[in-house]
């Protein structure tokens, strides 16, 4: 029960930072922060289809634009232009036959020659009346007459993003439809099964209660790329007759400082707003709007992609989760780019990448600063430089939260104060306290700076290991770590002197120590209970360490440093140290006798 649970816990916390990523990224999103990086996503994958790598639709070729481009100024005179040259476009496109004519001229203001365009509008009987609006959005009129004649009229407002992009169009507006739809339902008016499709569709934006009815375009390429023709060449009679039958004929202005018009594909120099109309129309023709995901579906991901992604995260190492962070972000773009291509789907980019991104983040922050908690504690007991091979290493010995219980072989040491009692009455408890302190700080130091691990300290004695917490298997590292330990216990006999010289000028208790060490199997681990816990060692290893300190009370003679080891350690430092035996005893579980061994000093 109780691993289940912390199973359970360690699961939470993987996925704990990508949760709190999440939940920030959602709020971002709600306040419009990641629009800016979103519309950066969105050209992007235009571009990118563009280059011919995916499947790259084609405008419909259904579409024709007719425009008054800069050849037709130098041609016909200033722009705006007098309606005798619409009466003749209108009158030389008659035979074509074009399925329905959309200008995209106001004709707000009465001319002359307005009946006799009238005329020509009626005799057609497929033209459309663009309609504009004024600064607050209500519908300029267009002159009576000819919007009697005309077959319908439809608006021209649109809303290019903060950037200057257009990617959405109003295809309602007040009531009033688009000029491109109105063309569309015209083209549609005889064509029962494309009439019921875009029914359909004018029937989904009513279920909307909103005063714009803004659609995604699926831009299909640049501009120059759909069929364009000068409006002076067909007036001229340079373009076939059959290039607009049958054909949905925009007609608009493209010369340059009128009516420009910044697509993701066109962007320097830009293009003409006639083409938002020839995009929606071709998108409404062939049912390729991009569909967005609805904001709850949006959340939705959010909030299902931080998590996952500090999950995974959460479980590599460091090159590891450098790898995955590239790659999620990469693989996500990548699905938005198929569905986007193959589908019409727009998909977020941004704000899931952004998630993830977040996640990988935070969970760093996170084990940062368990590390600090760890580096912190584990520091006050071993040298900076384990700490750090623990944390490196944590994931070897530290399992649901718990240092795991690991046999090994160690070199373990016991040392301590002779006569401490007796000082410690001399004493107040003002005075011992800092007497104390400075003599453990130092002899830990010696101990730490050749790697060996404080495990406790015992009143005025104090434990330590080396060769923990990874287990050393091999001869040479066991050798290394009996060495490591002869070398912090000379290493604190030299310190002490320097320091009783300051106590004795100090008129302080001076300090002599004695050290047993020993090396055999031990099980380091962590022990207590539910509560309270201690990274710490046992075994017999311990006790004979523990007996060796208690006999230099016994062993005086031919013991210059008050450190005696066991016949297993010297078996393992008897090449670089001097030592004497001293005595042999019988160790309780053992069937021969253990002899001891003072250090005399280095060879």
């Amino acid at each position: 029960m109780k691993n289940s649970l912390s199973r359970y816990l360690a699961r939470i916390q993987g996925i704990l930072p990508g949760f709190i990523a999440a939940i920030i990224s959602l709020g971002v999103w709600q306040l419009g922060g990641w629009k800016p990086l979103e519309q950066v996503g969105y050209n992007s994958l235009f571009q990118i289809r563009n280059l011919g790598i995916l499947p790259k639709p084609n405008w419909d070729k259904r579409i024709a634009v007719i425009v008054i481009d800069e050849a037709s100024l130098r041609k016909l005179g200033r722009f705006p232009f007098s309606r005798d040259r619409y009466i003749k476009l209108l009158q030389t496109l008659s035979p074509s036959r074009p399925a329905a004519v959309g200008l995209d001229i106001i004709f707000a203001e009465s001319s002359p020659d307005d009946s006799q365009l009238a005329d020509a509008i009626r005799a057609s009987g497929n033209v459309i009346l663009a309609q504009a609006g004024d600064d607050k959005g209500q519908p300029i009129p267009i002159v009576k007459i000819l919007d009697e004649a005309a077959a319908d009229r439809g608006h021209i407002s649109h809303n290019p993003d903060t950037d200057g992009i257009s990617r959405q169009a109003a295809v309602k507006f007040q009531g009033r439809n688009s000029l491109g739809l109105a063309m569309l339902q015209l083209y549609t008016s005889d064509n029962p099964g494309k009439l019921e499709d875009l029914e359909k569709f004018l029937t989904s934006l009513s279920q909307h209660n909103r005063r714009f009815h803004y659609v995604w375009l699926n831009w299909l390429g640049k501009t120059q790329s759909l069929p364009t023709y000068s409006f002076a060449d067909v007036l001229e009679g340079k373009v076939s007759q059959n290039a607009f039958t049958g054909k949905l004929v925009l007609v608009g202005i493209t010369a340059t400082g009128f009516d420009p018009l910044v697509t993701p594909l066109n962007q320097t120099p830009a293009t003409s707003g006639v083409y938002l109309h020839a995009a929606a129309i071709d998108n409404l023709l062939n049912n390729r709007l991009l569909q967005p995901l609805p904001d709850w579906k949006t959340a939705f991901l959010l909030l299902l992609i931080g998590p996952i992604a500090s999950g995974v995260l959460s479980k590599l190492g460091v090159g590891g989760r450098v790898a995955i962070a590239l790659i999620l972000p990469l693989a996500w773009y990548g699905v938005s780019l198929t569905l986007f291509s193959f589908n019409s789907w727009l998909l977020p980019v941004a704000a899931p990448v952004g998630t993830i991104l977040l996640a990988a983040i935070g969970l760093e922050m996170r084990e940062q600063q368990e590390k600090q908690q760890l580096m912190s504690l584990f520091e006050k007991y071993m040298a900076k430089e384990t700490a750090n091979l623990i944390w490196q290493r944590k994931d070897e010995i530290i399992k649901n939260g718990e240092l795991q219980p690991q046999e090994m072989v160690a070199t373990v040491l016991f040392m301590d104060i002779r006569g401490f009692t007796t000082i410690s009455e001399q004493l107040s408890p003002r005075e011992l306290m800092p007497w104390l302190n400075q003599y453990l700080n130092a002899m830990s130091e010696c101990i730490m700076e050749r790697g060996g691990v404080i495990d406790k300290y015992i009143g005025d004695a104090i434990m330590a290991i080396f060769g923990i917490p990874f287990p050393h298997t091999k001869p040479e590292e066991i050798k290394q770590d009996a060495l490591n330990c002869m070398a912090a216990c000379l290493d604190m006999h030299e310190r002490l002197q320097k320091l009783n010289q300051q106590f004795e000028a100090e008129k302080k208790p001076l300090i002599k120590f004695g050290i047993g060490v020993h090396t055999g199997s031990i099980i380091a681990g962590s022990v207590g209970g539910g509560k309270r816990l201690n990274f710490s060692v046992l075994g017999d290893t311990v006790n004979v360490a523990a007996r060796l300190e208690a006999m230099n009370k016994e062993v005086k003679e031919d013991n210059p440093y008050g450190i005696l080891i066991t016949s297993e350690t010297l078996e393992y430092v008897s090449d670089r140290y001097n030592a004497k035996p001293v005595k042999s005893i019988q160790l309780r579980g053992r069937k021969q006798e253990t002899i001891i061994c003072s250090i005399l000093g280095k060879k």
